[in-house]
């Protein structure tokens, strides 16, 4: 019985091959979207597992400068004699390479990977070893040091001995100390032999996978919402088909098939397609992700100094959830039709209807689920904190509004049949009317695609505006020059001194302010800065008071993550405490920054020479001071025009956003073919609406130009309330989410032609949607519609 029954089951998909490659294609876009996504943040976090393991970050407590700076190596041998068990950490940048020093011998285990197994005595020797990637090694510049190829090191990182790293580095002071775990008892305590260092203790996690994690957070909820937008396809599929087998189903109950053993056996079958589809998504994934995942490296290099390589592996964490989304999904889609089955009377009507004729009833549950949802959002909108909040504000919003949506448009509806005139108005719209529950759930998908598409690109145009002023302002100086060591630095300065209109050194070091990791920035005193700087919130002549050292002047995210306000105290070091001056947008930065006067910066860190400098001159000037510089012997690639700055920072901009440009464009293509599906899988149903139409005189030509323009009208209804859910979408992201994820807050700017543009488009694929079904109809045999009246119907 079970084989004949299954048998049964599995016929009508041969009947309806639409059907089942609907079912099929949805499930494996919505799958493909999803694990894309999650195979492109499973590589991220793999990358900075590996480069957190390079120096045990998290897993141990670590000694550093309390007031930023290197650890001398006086204070390194200090605790080593009084029994404190640490070890040497120096980092730096070689060539656009990270370059990690460490010291094996007395490293705590895990520090290092790629030198586990390496020769001690070479690593330790000579001109030493140097281990990293191919391609990271491939970049550093020529050094006397063996080049080793390690592919477990982190990317853009290469590792080698704490000395030839001081001395590749040029440097003779180390970042931090490593503690090991186990130390032995009676050691004095560190302030009593190294007052001017800090134990910071160890944490959970990557410093950097904590720092992305809102980045990560928004793609995988950008997944989640391309995977539902995939299952409402999935969801028509199996409805229609449930309501299409009312018949059969009902046959083989009372031929004495057990209920359990129906419904079992309609899970079995939802099951096979379900990983039959997971797996196509899971290979449309593969190639998804191995396209955007240059973009997304580039976005993190950029945003975060995060490095992740541009490789991606079968990874079984994304796979694995890949497969199992879209189980759990198509389990999602078949509840309601399995749950219907399963209370089905033995005898119940096997007439054919649509498969979302919904009743009243139906009707007045998704309402007020719409109103609680919608509800919940206003709530988390007024009294919601943090990041996760925010993304609960998205998600209640965007579902309680797609809810809301079959229901507006019902009424709406009928408003328009009440007000029509002539019969046939009356009748388009009266059908139109019982033809939205059947494409409710397209018009759902398109509703949230075409939100998506308005909030995001609001919020990257938005960023867009707010950034290239940003830098406006910002990139004053016409030219900007690195130099290689302290000494050029001093000659270039003194040499640029009386050639330009002004020498404004630039450098910065890392240290703490309430708690938090900030860095620390100088700025010599010059008519540059307010001219061109803006400020949010700012003390009269801020600037002045500046260069006068009465306060310092701190970015937005730092005043609203240490909750700072302007006269607020700041501690620089332990007699240095200025109120706040001015608080200043820093858009891109993640961290946070105050701002010191040229004279205390060298007072607090004396050891550090400025080597950069941004150059003020008349633009015509220009080619004469370049060469001017290189005569001096700076190398022509250490001198970068403002333009030059600029671009360069646009390109990141572009490259940021490029992932999530491409997840709009698929999203929306998604929703285009959910409608498609719909009205394709519709139209054999809607012959007995239309064939008395026809009967009465109305052509098939014009019976599919009206089904074109019902199609149409839906869709543009849908673009007409997708329009403020976007707005409303890209409040919350600009001022809720990006304010949680990175502490700044984006003025939010309208595009109204970019809205007509989208929408435009949404009618256009809602058209080119419905020339397919409206073809068929306008070909449909005349034999087929008189075929209706011989049925009872």
């Amino acid at each position: 019985m079970t084989r004949a029954v299954l048998l049964a089951l599995l016929s009508h998909w041969h009947r309806a091959p639409l059907q089942l490659f609907t079912l099929i294609a949805g499930l494996a876009l919505a799958t493909g979207l999803w694990s894309g996504v999650q195979a492109i943040n499973a590589e991220a976090r793999a990358s900075y597992d590996v480069a957190a393991a390079t120096l045990g970050e998290g897993r141990y407590a670590r000694i550093e400068a309390a007031a930023g700076g290197e650890i001398a190596l006086a204070d390194y041998v200090t605790l080593r004699r009084a029994g404190w068990q640490v070890s040497p950490v120096v980092q730096g940048r070689l060539g656009g390479v990270r370059l990690v020093g460490i010291e094996p011998l007395t490293a705590p285990g895990g520090i290092g990977p790629a030198t586990e197994n390496a020769d001690i005595a070479a690593f330790l020797t000579g001109a030493g070893q140097v281990f990293g990637r191919a391609e990271a090694l491939e970049a550093l510049p020529g050094i006397d040091a063996e080049k080793v190829v390690a592919p477990d090191t982190a990317p853009g990182t290469v590792v080698t001995d704490v000395s030839v790293a001081l001395r590749l580095l040029d440097r003779v002071g180390f970042d931090a100390l490593i503690v090991a775990p186990e130390q032995p008892l009676g050691r004095p305590a560190l302030e009593e032999i190294a007052p001017d260092l800090a134990l910071r203790p160890p944490q959970a996690g990557s410093e950097v996978g904590r720092l992305t994690d809102s980045f990560h957070l928004n793609l995988t909820a950008f997944g989640l919402l391309c995977f539902a937008v995939g299952i409402f396809i999935v969801h028509g599929a199996v409805g229609l088909a449930f309501e299409q087998r009312r018949p059969v189903l009902r046959t083989m109950r009372a031929l004495g098939v057990p209920l359990r053993r129906l419904v079992a056996l309609m899970m079995a079958e939802l099951l096979g397609f379900a990983l039959i589809a997971g797996t196509l998504g899971v290979g449309l994934g593969w190639l998804l992700a191995a396209q955007l995942l240059p973009d997304v490296a580039a976005t993190l290099r950029g945003l975060y100094g995060a490095e992740v390589t541009g490789g991606l592996r079968l990874r079984p964490v994304w796979w694995l959830s890949g497969l199992g989304i879209a189980v759990l999904g198509t389990g999602f889609a078949a509840g309601a039709a399995l749950w219907r089955l399963a209370r089905m009377p033995l005898l119940a009507a096997g007439g054919r209807r649509a498969w979302a004729m919904a009743d009243a009833r139906s009707a007045r549950w998704q309402g007020g689920a719409a109103l609680v949802l919608i509800g919940v959002a206003v709530g988390l909108a007024l009294w919601g904190e943090g990041l996760v909040a925010g993304f609960g504000l998205l998600g209640a919003g965007l579902v309680g509004a797609a809810l809301a949506l079959p229901v507006v448009l019902g009424a709406g509806l009928a408003i328009a049949a009440r007000l029509a005139r002539g019969p046939l108005a009356q009748w388009f719209w009266a059908d139109t009317r019982q033809q939205l529950p059947g494409l409710s759930l397209a018009l759902m998908a398109l509703l949230l695609a075409m939100a998506a598409n308005i909030g995001v690109s609001t919020m990257v145009s938005s960023f867009r505006q707010t950034f290239t002023g940003f830098l406006d302002q910002r990139l004053a100086p016409e030219l900007y020059i690195e130099t290689a060591d302290d000494d050029q630095a001093r000659a270039i300065e003194a040499f640029l001194e009386p050639r330009v209109r002004a020498v404004l050194p630039l450098a910065s070091v890392e240290t703490e302010v309430a708690g938090l990791p900030v860095e620390l920035n100088l700025a010599r005193p010059d008519p540059t800065y307010p001219q061109n700087w803006r400020f949010l919130q700012a003390v009269d002549r801020p600037w002045e008071r500046h260069a006068a050292g009465e306060g310092v002047l701190v970015n937005e995210q730092l005043a609203r993550r240490a909750g700072l306000g302007l006269g607020d105290p700041v501690r620089l070091g332990p007699d240095t405490v200025l109120p706040v001056l001015g608080i200043h947008g820093d858009y891109g930065n993640p961290v946070g920054q105050v701002i010191v006067t040229e004279a205390l910066f060298a007072e607090l860190h004396p050891e550090v020479v400025p080597r950069r400098f941004g150059l003020r001159l008349d633009p015509d000037e220009v080619p004469a001071i370049r060469a001017a510089l290189v005569a001096e012997g700076l190398p022509e690639g250490a001198i970068t025009d403002q333009a030059a700055v600029k671009r360069f920072s646009m390109q990141v901009f572009e490259r940021t956003f490029a992932v999530t440009a491409a997840l709009n464009v698929l999203t929306l293509a998604v929703a285009g073919f959910a409608i498609l599906m719909s009205l394709l899988t519709l139209a054999a149903l809607r012959l007995p609406q239309l064939a008395p139409v026809w009967a009465l005189g109305l052509t098939r030509r014009r019976l599919a130009g009206l089904e074109m323009v019902r199609a149409v009208l839906l869709a543009a209804l849908t673009a007409l309330m997708a329009l403020p859910l976007g707005l409303a979408l890209a409040w919350v992201l600009l001022s809720v989410v990006n304010v949680a994820a990175f502490g700044w807050r984006l003025p939010m700017f309208l595009f109204p032609w970019d809205y007509a543009r989208l929408g435009l488009f949404a009618l256009v694929a809602a058209g080119l949607a419905a020339l397919w079904p409206a073809i068929r109809l306008a070909r449909t045999p005349p034999a087929a519609l008189l075929g209706v009246f011989a049925n009872e119907r």
